[in-house]
C-alpha cells in the first residue's frame, strides 16, 4: 500500500474557487488545468498514485505539485524560469548570424 503524503492539503474559501474556476475553463493551458486539479484532489484527501492515474500522470508530477502547493500556495502552481546553460564561446550555438 502506498504511503501516505506528508504534505497534507488544506484548501481556504477563495483557493478552492480560483483552483475550480482554473481546473473548469476550457482557455486555460493544460498545464494550470492539470496541476489546479491535483491539488483539489489532494485536498478531497486522495492518494498521490490515485490522482496519478485519475489524471495519467507520473506519480513524481503529483508529489511536485503537491508539495509546491504546501510550501508556496497558489503562486507554487507557476512555472518557474528556466535556467539556460551559456554556450561555450566560438561553437556553433554561441556564434550569431551576421546582419
Amino acid at each position: 500500500m502506498p504511503r501516505q503524503s506528508p504534505f497534507v492539503i488544506v484548501l481556504s474559501l477563495g483557493e478552492r474557487r480560483t483552483l475550480e474556476a482554473v481546473a473548469r475553463k476550457y482557455t486555460a493551458p493544460y498545464r494550470n488545468v492539470v496541476r489546479a486539479k491535483v491539488v483539489l484532489f489532494a485536498a478531497a484527501g486522495w492518494r498521490n498514485d490515485q490522482i496519478a492515474a485519475r489524471l495519467d500522470m507520473p506519480t513524481q508530477h503529483v508529489t511536485k505539485w503537491r508539495k509546491r502547493f504546501c510550501e508556496e500556495r497558489l503562486a507554487g502552481l507557476t512555472d518557474r524560469p528556466r535556467h539556460l546553460i551559456a554556450a561555450a564561446p566560438g561553437t556553433a550555438t554561441a556564434r550569431r548570424p551576421r546582419r
